[in-house]
């Protein structure tokens, strides 16, 4: 009787140590693809995040250069001629293309590539002042044409160090 009782308690712990290892297997197999749906849905976060970045720092890229070049134009028709509505217009369609991919940027951009979008944007701001003040015959002690021109002419360098503080944040800096 004992032989039978203790063939039947073998026989039951064996048939759950067969299920609970199948449950445990199971159980495991599931908090694994878990892990992994996890793991994939963090690359494709990171992965739209690079892509809203990219997309943000070539819309700045391009409207700050933009802008530079507006004020430049803007500054040959002072000199050559009188401005008119339609040039005023240019600048200003310029000027407000820059104020929206930098207000995005200011969302987006990690502090390294936004302190060098700041510059610029500080840079630009300034000399368009200079530009309206000169336009209008209102100009501030020291500000003159050729002043303002090369402070224009500045924010080339300015708009490289943004260039590259954007390529280093995407990670292709000193790529070919």
């Amino acid at each position: 009787m004992w032989v039978e009782i203790g063939a039947m308690v073998i026989a039951v712990v064996g048939v759950a140590g067969t299920l609970g290892g199948a449950l445990l297997t199971q159980r495991g197999a599931e908090r694994a693809k878990r892990r992994e749906i996890e793991l994939v849905r963090g690359h494709e976060e990171i992965r739209e995040y690079l892509t809203l970045r990219r997309t943000c720092y070539v819309a700045l890229n391009r409207d700050a250069r933009q802008f530079t070049t507006a004020l430049n134009r803007h500054l040959h028709v002072m000199r050559e001629r009188g401005v008119e509505d339609a040039d005023r217009d240019a600048l200003d369609e310029a000027k407000n293309a820059h104020r929206d991919r930098y207000s995005e940027a200011q969302m987006i951009a990690p502090d390294a590539v936004l302190g060098s979008a700041t510059t610029v944007n500080h840079a630009l701001n300034t000399v368009y002042g200079q530009v309206k003040r000169l336009e209008r015959g209102d100009a501030e002690p020291g500000e003159t044409m050729a002043t303002v021109s090369r402070a224009q002419q500045e924010i080339w360098n300015l708009l490289r160090e943004m260039r590259s503080a954007m390529r280093e944040d995407l990670g292709v800096a000193g790529e070919a």
